[in-house]
């Protein structure tokens, strides 16, 4: 998170975006979690989500219907996904990119303009300590539900620290 001065209530919002290979399994689901969480918490205002593919294959598509399913039995709703492609001109407006495995960091690295933009990428388990010993979130796409559900589990666990990371910051206003 960047730092500055505490602007209060009249400090832009933090922007995150989730990137994921396709933007209909893992980076929906991410966006989903941490969306309930800041909205949860009172801090929707205080925080921007999305989300974004590395790949174009995807484009204008909801999410993956498994991806969906699983949300649902989680008590989320993701129907009103559309995937994207991340573009290297989002990065000057965004705080914090989310990467699911090195692959996707390594692109996103090599697409940042400068060392600034590639300092605001990480990985997504970076922020869960009980995943310290697994660097990638595993691709669910080409295995069954209960693959969905068990990446949505791990996304509710890294997404939940990097929230209780993000959390006081936003309250206080400082970006």
């Amino acid at each position: 998170m960047t730092r500055a001065d505490s602007a209060g209530d009249d400090a832009p919002p933090f922007r995150v975006s989730f990137v994921c290979t396709g933007n209909i399994c893992r980076s929906p689901m991410a966006e989903v979690v941490l969306r309930a969480h800041a909205e949860r918490a009172g801090l929707s205002d205080r925080l921007a989500i999305e989300s974004a593919a590395t790949g174009d294959w995807h484009v204008g598509e909801p999410a993956d219907r498994r991806t969906i399913d699983a949300l649902e039995r989680a008590g989320y709703d993701g129907h009103h996904h559309r995937a994207r492609q991340f573009e290297a001109a989002d990065f000057p407006r965004l705080d914090l990119v989310v990467a699911f495995d090195r692959g996707q960091a390594r692109i996103l690295r090599n697409w940042a303009p400068g060392p600034a933009e590639q300092d605001k990428v990480r990985m997504l388990l970076e922020f869960g300590p009980e995943s310290a010993d697994l660097q990638d979130v595993p691709d669910p796409y080409y295995s069954d539900e209960p693959m969905f559900d068990r990446v949505l589990e791990m996304i509710e666990r890294s997404t939940s620290a990097l929230f209780r990371q993000l959390a006081p910051a936003l309250r206080q206003g400082i970006r």
